[in-house]
């Protein structure tokens, strides 16, 4: 069953919405089913934080959200991506920016990193690394996130979906057997 939802922004005060972003999630496991996962550093107008993300972006012009999946795990890690599902769909604010976001996640076999990772915007930049985690290394990495900020926004975000593609990965790594 995909997972639907409709989340607040209860860290930054109230601002009307400029600018609605689509935006395509991946959860990609490795054939060892390590899940890639970003650590993100910031310190903007956000806060000075750091926190765990799936990697993902900006769905472009004239893409689906699957094709946007896809782009992303080539940007960011250099990785040749099977989807295997889409896990669900969630749509979040951030009131500080004035953004609503349409995000779609989806769950994902790495086939090999033909590519070489390269930043092509500006949030790209603030991926510190990227680590293979496990299932229950990531969730006890989300579940550390700070709670406050945008780091608790993503958590909030985020932490549903990667619960459900642990849950979902398995049959997939047993199929590969």
């Amino acid at each position: 069953m995909k997972i639907s939802l409709r989340l607040i922004d209860d860290q930054y005060p109230a601002k009307p919405i400029a600018e609605t972003r689509k935006v395509a999630r991946v959860f990609a496991f490795n054939p060892e089913g390590k899940l890639a996962i970003h650590l993100v550093s910031r310190d903007d107008i956000f806060g000075k934080q750091s926190y765990r993300e799936s990697p993902g972006g900006g769905v472009d012009a004239g893409e689906s959200f699957e094709m946007a999946a896809i782009r992303e795990a080539k940007e960011e890690l250099g990785a040749k991506i099977t989807l295997l599902e889409e896990l669900g769909s969630c749509v979040d604010f951030y009131n500080l920016i004035g953004r609503k976001n349409e995000n779609r996640f989806f769950l994902a076999r790495i086939d090999g990193y033909p590519y070489g990772k390269h930043a092509c915007s500006s949030g790209d930049t603030l991926i510190s690394r990227t680590d293979y985690l496990t299932g229950e290394e990531a969730l006890e990495a989300y579940q550390n996130m700070d709670d406050w900020g945008v780091s608790k926004l993503v958590k909030q975000r985020e932490l549903p979906f990667l619960r459900q593609a642990i849950k979902r990965m398995g049959a997939y790594l047993r199929d590969k057997r």
